[in-house]
């Protein structure tokens, strides 16, 4: 007689629950009342117009979302933990914060690439000094962002001039981030229990 292993059962359920937050329902039930209101308002044809817009948006931006959550996704499988935990470790002062704010200005992509390996250095322990100085140097100083819409629209003097003003601001963002009274959870979601086990 041969032990059987019972099928693995996947709670749809609670996946979806964690998947898709109040915030997104939110969205949704505010994107319904927007979309009632301009087809009541401005009419059925620009309501098919705004429609057909979004499909070709959500087209173009779908397969950018899910390749870097794939690639994200590998990161945070492949990379050691203990080693960039250590890493993170040793660099927890100011070294840290200009480390981070120099990988937020070298992070290439929009917002699906960034805030996956945002999660990446909270899974890993980051402070989250670390993690403002980060997210705020990509938002602020992203280098992509910079040659293709700051000197595009701006030109090269004012896009160099905004560039070293706004230098300091993520290390000033994350030192505040550390002073601040309380502490703020990170939650860095179901992938990092399942990797304890």
């Amino acid at each position: 007689m041969t032990d059987e292993q019972p099928p693995i059962r996947t709670d749809w359920g609670g996946l979806v629950r964690s998947s898709f937050g109040t915030s997104f329902w939110m969205f949704v039930l505010l994107a319904i009342a927007t979309a009632g209101i301009c087809y009541a308002i401005i009419g059925p044809q620009a309501f098919e117009s705004a429609v057909a817009s979004d499909r070709r948006l959500l087209a173009e931006l779908l397969p950018r979302v899910v390749a870097a959550q794939l690639a994200a996704g590998f990161v945070w499988i492949l990379v050691p933990r203990e080693r960039m935990s250590a890493f993170l470790n040793r660099h927890r002062g100011h070294g840290g914060l200009a480390l981070a704010a120099v990988a937020g200005i070298i992070t290439p992509g929009g917002p699906a690439s960034a805030f996956p390996f945002l999660a990446i250095l909270a899974g890993a322990g980051a402070d989250r000094g670390i993690l403002v100085a980060y997210i705020t140097s990509w938002a602020l100083l992203g280098m992509q962002r910079m040659i293709v819409w700051d000197i595009g629209f701006m030109g090269l003097e004012f896009s160099l001039t905004r560039f070293v003003i706004s230098l300091p601001l993520p290390i000033v963002a994350g030192l505040i981030a550390r002073r601040l009274p309380y502490s703020a959870a990170i939650e860095t979601g179901p992938i990092e229990e399942s990797s304890r086990k």
